[in-house]
């Protein structure tokens, strides 16, 4: 065993950035509080199973060179038709992985989806095709995108400016309450690793601290439609001050209390209201 570790220590050593974190984003490296319990569930799980492919490999390799045919040999070599001890080992060997990394998955999954009683801000997305709406709701204040529109210099992709943008502040805690207007979207903040689906008539939750500031990028990663790959928005990770500066910049713009259920297109969805006998 001392062996192996000290083998994998001197492998490690040697990666770059990027491989250490499995070729995650390196900006997700610390960028809230569980991007990090992510990565080493991701590299420690490859790093597994990395091992028993050389393993496998090397066996399947060992069997084809010592078992080959020689030169003279004829017939068919002698057929076993059990063995109770490799019957054994290749049961047991593969139930205690799937063991293994369903435990270490439950308990990261349980930590990533603690629910926080008490959040520091609290915010309602409603993804619609193909934007989205934020409703900060401590703050009653809103803000409304729309879908990412194609740059008017001629250059291929999208004006990024014209993005709808999140705003956190870092290092508080967030509580994202999920959901959809018309048809099951996905949010996912690509470097936070993380992603959850908002599904019609049905609330979901994120819970997390973001911890660096920063820009990242963010998209619907559910196939919604025609323009889901122009579902698109920014995330900034902001200071306090910067953080109730643009809270008050959206007072000023008018755009108080919040964009609700008002919208949806799927009016008739059991617990509306709409077409229930009174």
């Amino acid at each position: 065993m001392v062996p192996i570790m000290a083998a994998v220590t001197i492998i490690l050593a040697g990666c770059t950035q990027a491989q250490l974190i499995g070729f995650l984003p390196e900006d997700s490296v610390g960028a809230t509080n569980h991007t990090d319990r992510t990565t080493g569930l991701w590299v420690t799980s490859w790093i597994v199973l990395l091992a028993v492919g050389i393993v496998t490999w090397g066996v399947i390799i060992w069997a084809a060179v010592v078992y080959r045919r020689r030169k003279g040999q004829t017939g068919l070599p002698v057929q076993l038709r059990y063995n109770l001890p490799i019957e054994i080992f290749y049961t047991i060997v593969p139930l205690i992985l799937v063991i293994g990394f369903f435990a270490f998955t439950a308990r990261d999954q349980a930590a990533i989806e603690e629910v926080e009683p008490d959040p520091d801000v609290q915010i309602e997305v409603y993804g619609q095709r193909w934007s989205w709406t934020f409703n900060y709701t401590d703050e009653d204040v809103y803000d409304v995108g729309i879908q990412a529109q194609e740059r008017q210099d001629g250059t291929a992709g999208f004006d990024t400016s014209q993005l709808p943008v999140l705003y956190l502040p870092v290092g508080e805690s967030v509580e994202i309450k999920l959901e959809s207007r018309d048809v099951i979207h996905s949010f996912w903040i690509v470097d936070f690793l993380y992603k959850k689906d908002m599904i019609p008539a049905r609330s979901n939750y994120m819970y997390f601290v973001p911890l660096k500031e920063g820009e990242y990028d963010g998209k619907c990663a559910e196939l919604c439609g025609e323009y889901h790959s122009q579902m698109l928005f920014k995330v900034k990770v902001v200071s306090r001050e910067e953080y109730d500066a643009q809270m008050e910049l959206l007072r000023d713009k008018g755009q108080t209390g919040t964009i609700g259920e008002e919208f949806n297109v799927n009016s008739n969805l059991p617990g509306t209201g709409v077409g229930e006998e009174e």
